[in-house]
């Protein structure tokens, strides 16, 4: 049994960092990021495992575990951890305004009437972008089920949570396999206790951790109260959109009927622009939450425009961010102990096999649509794990070669 001391040795590499530094990692993020959450995690795991080294496979399959349980969009908790544990809050900061802020400027641009993704030539980029997602996300797979999935039970629990996904819709089709994966992981992974991954630094202590729960708890209830006592718009928006950031779980899609039970009903936003951002927040990097950018900027009555989008944008993120915080302080501790790393080795198997499920269904079905574009997609696969190109590299190259395609179908 490793003591506290071991525990807390973390190699001095990993220790250091600056805000800068999370800045521009997430930033080229940010930019580069199609796909969904689910290739969001494809990505994280290039840059900061394959690529960096701020993390190992086993501590960022804990992670997202985690994160896959907590309410909140999953990949943004990832990525918000990882500046968090890289550079103290200031990185934490950075981390989520780096990866956010591209795809909320394009999507406030789009409701200013840009129309960023129109045209042959951008339908082209964008379906580039979706092939680029499968090679991204079909590379995560292959080097995470090699670390996670080595012997032959791990490999029956990714498996079952494979087809747990597949015949299962919705949140319970996500989070099911987990909880499911980490039972099965008593019983079949038992052999497992020495194998964890490395305890990594979170600056935030216990007392930390039960302030943010205290506070998701009184937001959730004190904000809507709030809101009826005193009705005022602003409180409102601010209350709607944190309530909808609140009860998300199973990923960012799930927060359509929240939303849109919240802005279109009410009459702040017509069905027409609610739907087209939404299909619109389908062509932009980076997270899927920033569509409540786009809402704030057109909710009517006010606020909107600028204000508008800030509030909804900070409102719909800060309830997935407080719970995260209030989790991080206990999981060094949970994730060591013996007789916790059996059903954390089953988690995570079942992790590479939700992973697994996601690379066929949303991301295969909807962007392998024809020979050329499985050529396109296996050319990235094999430029990302061959030939070695830089991630950005690749995004580029499919890109162009979507884009390419397009004009070349065109009668």
């Amino acid at each position: 049994m490793p003591t506290n001391d071991t525990l807390n040795v973390v190699p001095q590499y990993r220790r250091q960092g600056t805000p800068g530094e999370v800045l521009a990692a997430f930033l080229k993020l940010g930019l580069t990021s199609f796909g969904g959450p689910i290739a969001h995690m494809g990505y994280f795991r290039e840059e900061f495992v394959a690529r960096r080294g701020w993390i190992d496979d086993r501590g960022y399959a804990d992670l997202v575990a985690l994160c896959q349980f907590l309410p909140g969009p999953a990949s943004s908790q990832v990525g918000f951890a990882l500046g968090l544990q890289r550079a103290g809050p200031v990185g934490a900061l950075a981390a989520w305004v780096a990866f956010t802020l591209p795809s909320a400027l394009l999507l406030l641009l789009f409701a200013l009437g840009a129309g960023v993704f129109s045209g042959p030539l951008g339908i082209g980029v964008l379906h580039g972008l979706k092939l680029v997602a499968v090679a991204i996300v079909a590379r995560a797979v292959w080097g995470m089920a090699r670390t996670l999935c080595p012997d032959r039970s791990r490999q029956t629990v990714a498996l079952a949570a494979v087809l747990m996904v597949v015949l299962i819709w919705g949140a319970t089709g996500q989070l099911g396999p987990i909880l499911l994966g980490g039972l099965a992981g008593l019983w079949l992974c038992r052999d497992t206790a020495g194998e964890t991954g490395e305890a990594l630094p979170f600056p935030v202590s216990r007392q930390a951790g039960i302030v943010a729960l205290a506070l998701f708890f009184i937001l959730i209830f004190g904000l809507h109260l709030a809101a009826v006592l005193f009705p005022a718009q602003g409180m409102a928006v601010i209350d709607a959109f944190y309530r909808a950031g609140a009860l998300v779980f199973g990923g960012g899609h799930v927060v359509l009927p929240l939303l849109e039970a919240e802005v279109v009903r009410t009459g702040w936003v017509t069905p027409d622009a609610f739907f087209a951002g939404y299909g619109a927040a389908q062509a932009v990097p980076g997270p899927l939450f920033t569509f409540a950018a786009y809402l704030g900027m057109l909710l009517e009555p006010g606020p909107n425009g600028i204000v508008g989008a800030t509030l909804a944008l900070f409102a719909i993120f800060l309830p997935g961010f407080l719970l995260l915080v209030g989790a991080l302080p206990v999981w060094n501790t949970l994730r060591a102990r013996s007789g916790v790393r059996a059903p954390m080795a089953g988690a995570n198997a079942a992790v590479v096999g939700v992973l697994g499920a996601a690379l066929y269904d949303p991301l295969w079905i909807s962007a392998i649509a024809s020979p050329r574009d499985f050529a396109l997609a296996l050319t990235c696969f094999v430029a990302l794990m061959s030939w070695k190109f830089p991630p950005w590299l690749v995004v580029l190259i499919a890109a162009v070669g979507g884009a390419v395609l397009e004009v070349s179908s065109m009668p």
